[in-house]
């Protein structure tokens, strides 16, 4: 027997799964299809196909990468610009300041991310049709402005990282947003704020992967295999992972004593409160809506 098999039976598995979910989202408001079973063999196949052409585009794009750091291994190297994750590189150069930042954002998530220019146009709120305008636009940019495909050295990396905080926000949320099926996304975007950690230890850096973790450690309790979306006070906290929620309570408490952040950092906060009661009754309602308030004034 080949040895890929088991990781084509793997994704084989996913993609079915990923069919059966569509069908739980659909079928209530549209109606069960005449005949099913078509429908979701057909579904599944749909969602092995674009699996297969988000990871050939992820390909592409560190072939591409790959092709550059090799014609620049002769020159003089600047010691602290190194970025060590090969996504990470492609995010931080696609997200080029002379783009529209909405722009930035698409472009990287559609070419980079490899997510379909319909899962964008959702965590954007637009059509499908104004989301691909905007990466054709960003496209034209670079082609008009012959912008350089290059990783930005250490000093321009601030500048961008708000767009790239918003990348891989967008990728874990699509994956949180998916439920049992996006599991992989969301681990990707966890995994991707832990290494800009790292890299730029901002307050908003940590207060992001704070919200991350915070959020991805109800996952069990939210979407379990069988049954529909259950919502937070009818969770059953025995299940929340309590690893998660002290990283990611440690990660916004940080980020908190810094006096200098932002949005992601307060939504963090919030999360971070319900995740340290023991139920819904004994939350602190009046820290959270303090909380809301403040984040509102941003």
């Amino acid at each position: 027997m080949p040895q890929n098999v088991p990781e084509e039976l793997s994704r084989t598995i996913e993609a079915l799964h990923e069919a059966f979910a569509a069908a739980l989202d659909t079928w209530p408001q549209a109606g069960v299809p005449d005949k099913p079973r078509p429908w979701l063999i057909s579904t599944a196949r749909f969602k092995a196909i674009n699996g297969m052409r988000r990871r050939a585009r992820f390909d592409s794009a560190q072939k591409d990468l790959a092709l550059y750091l090799e014609a620049r291994i002769g020159e003089a190297p600047h010691e602290d610009e190194e970025i060590e994750d090969d996504r990470l590189r492609l995010i931080f150069t696609c997200c080029h300041p002379a783009l529209p930042p909405e722009g930035q954002v698409a472009l990287t998530l559609r070419e980079v991310c490899g997510l379909t220019t319909e899962e964008i146009a959702r965590a954007f709120l637009v059509t499908p049709a104004t989301l691909a305008q905007r990466i054709m636009r960003a496209k034209a940019v670079i082609r008009d402005k012959a912008i350089p495909y290059q990783v930005p050295v250490s000093q321009e990396l601030p500048a961008r990282l708000g767009a790239v905080l918003q990348v891989v926000y967008l990728v874990f949320n699509e994956g949180y947003s998916a439920g049992t099926t996006g599991a992989e996304l969301s681990r990707e975007g966890i995994r991707l704020g832990k290494l800009l950690v790292d890299l730029l230890p901002e307050p908003e850096v940590m207060g992001l992967i704070g919200l991350m973790l915070l959020q991805e450690s109800r996952r069990a309790a939210r979407s379990p295999p069988e049954g529909d979306l259950i919502l937070l006070d009818q969770q059953d906290r025995s299940l929340w992972n309590r690893d998660q929620i002290a990283e990611g309570i440690s990660f916004t408490e940080n980020a908190l004593a810094s006096r200098r952040f932002g949005a992601y950092t307060l939504q963090a906060a919030i999360a971070a409160v319900h995740a340290e009661a023991s139920s819904s009754a004994s939350t602190d309602w009046r820290q959270i809506t303090l909380l809301y308030n403040r984040l509102i004034r941003i």
